[in-house]
Parts: structure tokens; sequence; C-alpha cells
């Protein structure tokens, strides 16, 4: 792609962005609006601070099973009439939750918006949490922690947490484990809605076929009765622990998979930007990252290896994945840790460092060329306290990104030289 189609891009990326409204309701509910009307959809994005770090002791998977069971049945409406109203409508209605959020996506055709925003109401206001049900999304859970039993992949992200964040909400499985789940009673899902379903932590965001004024009554209408003040208790801030050896899972997998990280750079901090270009020349490039270069495309020793930057809310993540034979599991690691240690001493070409930024910029559009993807984007930055103009100053901030940014960047990721790894199956040498 040239230079000027790539700013062709980010400027047509950035005039779409200059239309998003601060809504304010009635009630005092705040939304991000981008109002468009060229498609008849309307696409509602929020969060609730709290998430699964928010599972009691012993309760693990309760943020879980709540995000599963908010749409199975609310109001005067059991499961499968809930179900078969958003279904007769074409209404896409979805919750879950991560370690910092529950999360709902709300979409519908405008001329449905009425009774969407209704059963919207229902599910977030007055969920039922009939025996059934929780019956029903309990065995999906469990069924998926069983699965995990059996998938490397999933093994060692859970045993990264484990390892990163020991005795610390993070440190456990978003899902429970098979002896929590079924301990989790419908008080327990009831005590976390109470919780974390308020007002004061709630973030909303809309795209589409709906004006201001109409979002503002719909806010007070959905989430107008929900308590005033969330009851979440934050976890407390913890960087990621290292460990001088690698820690193995034993199974009998003909590949090993190795996940492997350190401390990273919290969303906020003036070096995210740079340690986000920085990641993308090592491992966050599909096909253009120093180690997908080294591993794959010169020595052949894993199909894909992939880094990123993960920020939470009380923490920092420097991430990273890859597949390998057994006995060379060794080889891939050092060669990780070689191009680690050749960034940190040497830093990236300036020609690797422009491409990166190059690459950042055209490609932010991306990420905008759907209702829903808007929607989840604006909500993110939200969240994260970017302000509600930060889509229209990204891209500069990416651009000024310096040589200098980059290097100190690699210092605050990798100077400590130690890294938590953790590897699946049976890796030689390791």
């Amino acid at each position: 792609m040239t230079t000027s189609a790539v700013t062709t891009i980010a400027e047509k990326s950035s005039r779409a962005t200059h239309r998003v409204q601060r809504v304010v309701s009635p009630g005092g509910i705040e939304a991000w609006l981008v109002e468009e009307h060229a498609v008849p959809l309307v696409a509602l994005e929020f969060a609730f601070l709290g998430g699964t770090a928010q599972d009691g002791a012993g309760k693990g998977g309760t943020a879980t099973m709540l995000a599963g069971l908010l749409d199975e049945g609310a109001g005067p409406h059991d499961s499968a009439a809930f179900q078969q109203m958003l279904a007769d409508r074409a209404i896409e209605l979805r919750f879950y939750a991560d370690r910092d959020t529950l999360r709902g996506s709300l979409k519908t055709l405008r001329r449905n918006a009425d009774e969407a925003f209704d059963l919207l109401r229902l599910a977030v206001c007055e969920p039922r949490f009939d025996t059934d049900a929780i019956a029903r999304v309990r065995a999906q859970v469990e069924a998926g922690l069983r699965h995990v039993l059996k998938d490397p992949d999933a093994i060692s992200q859970e045993q990264f947490f484990r390892h990163a964040f020991p005795d610390h909400p993070y440190g456990r499985p978003p899902q429970g484990t098979l002896a929590e789940v079924p301990a989790i009673t419908r008080d327990d899902v009831t005590a976390m809605r109470d919780a974390t379903m308020a007002r004061s932590n709630l973030f909303v965001t809309a795209v589409g076929a709906i004006d201001a004024q109409t979002l503002a009554a719909r806010l007070d209408d959905v989430f107008g009765t929900l308590p005033a003040t969330a009851g979440v208790m934050p976890p407390a801030d913890m960087p990621p622990a290292t460990a001088a050896a690698p820690v193995v899972v034993d199974l009998d997998v003909p590949q090993s998979v190795i996940r492997f990280g350190g401390p990273g750079v919290a969303r906020r901090d003036a070096d995210y930007l740079p340690a986000y270009v920085l990641n993308h020349i090592l491992g966050g490039g599909a096909f253009t990252s120093r180690l997908f270069q080294e591993v794959r495309e010169k020595r052949g020793l894993a199909y894909g290896v992939h880094t990123a930057l993960l920020p939470l809310r009380n923490s920092a993540l420097f991430t990273g994945s890859t597949a390998t034979k057994n006995e060379r599991a060794a080889e891939s690691l050092s060669v990780i840790r070689a191009e680690i240690a050749d960034l940190l001493a040497k830093g990236p070409g300036e020609d690797e460092l422009e491409k990166a930024r190059q690459f950042l910029i055209g490609s932010y559009a991306l990420h905008f060329d759907t209702s829903t993807k808007i929607a989840r984007q604006l909500l993110q930055i939200a969240i994260d306290s970017l302000g509600i103009d930060y889509i229209d100053r990204r891209n500069a901030l990416v651009a000024a990104v310096t040589m200098a940014d980059v290097r100190r960047a690699a210092e605050r990721l990798f100077a400590g030289g130690e890294m938590l790894v953790v590897a699946v199956g049976r890796p030689e040498g390791l």
C-alpha cells in the first residue's frame, strides 16, 4: 500500500469520527453516540466495571454465569419465550464477562428498536435466574472447562495467568474451575448482579440510526432503575511475576505450546503507544514481524508466533505465544529471547520503525468498518479514559513516536531480563 493510500484511509476514518457526540440522559446517564442513518441499524455497546475479578473465594465463574444468564429469561418471559422474541425480530443481544468488566451488546434494525430496547431493559433490570436456566448455563460452563483440560493453548493461557498473578484475582480462571462452578448458587449470581450492575460504573456507546434525544430517553428506560452506586472492590495493583525457569505442564501431545511474557505498560502511560509500535515490530505484525521472520520463515520452527500488549485496569502485560514440535521447543524459545535481546540492545532500524508507523496508521480504519466495531472501539476508549476525541488524535500520536521513544519502551519492557515462560506439552531442553 502506498503512503498516499494509507493517508487517504486514515483521513476518511478520522472524518467519520468527528461526529461523536456526548449524550447525557435526563437521569444523568452518559453515552457516546455516532449518529448515522444511511443504514437502518442501531448498535449499542455497554460495560460495567467489575468482571470476573469480583468472583468470591471458592466461587470462581460467578460473573461468567451471570453473563450467561442475563438473556435466559427476563420479566414475564421465560428463556424460550425471550429467545424467540429476539429471533423473531432479528435482534442480537449478548453478554460476556472478562477480568475487568461485565459487557453487553445490542444490535437491531431501526424498525425493531422499541422492542429491542425493551428486551434489553428486561435483561438488565429484571433477569429471572430460573432454576432450569441456571442448570443449563452451569452445564455449558462446565463443558467448556472440561474442554480446557484437553486444549494445550487454553491450558497455557490459564497457567500463565496463574503464575503471573499468584494469590490475585487476575490469576484465577475467568470461568472458574470444575470444583467451584457447581457451588455457585442463585444467591451468588444475584449478589454479583446487585454489586456490579450499577449506574456509577456504567459505560455506554451507540452507533447508527438513532438521534441524541431518542438515545437519552432510551438510556433512562434501560438503565435508569439500576442502583446508583456499584459495590465492586477493585483488586490490588500488581505487576505480573516472572520466573528464572520455565513452567512446564506435562501433556502427551506432539507439539508444545509456549506462552511467554512479563510486565507491560499501562494504557494511559505515555510509553504505551511507543510500546505498541515496538510490539508490532517484534511480534504484533502478522507476517512482517521479526519473530515471524526468524521463527517461521527462516527456520520453520512454528506455523505462527505472536506478541501483544495486554493492559488490565490493575496491571499490564506483555505476552506472546507460539507452538512448535517438542524437540524444537528450546530452539524456538532461544530465538525468541535473542530477538528480544537484540531489540533491547540495538533498537529497530529506521526503516522498520517507519513501516510500523505507516501500517498502524493505515490499518486503524479497519477497526471502524461496521457499526458494531465503531461502538466497541468507542466503548474501550471510554473505559480507558482516553477522551471522546481520541480517535481523531490517535494517528497523529502514532506518527509522532520516535526512535528514542521506542528505545525507552524496550527498556521498560525487557531491561529486567527475565520473563515468565509456560510450556504445555513435552518440550525437550526446557
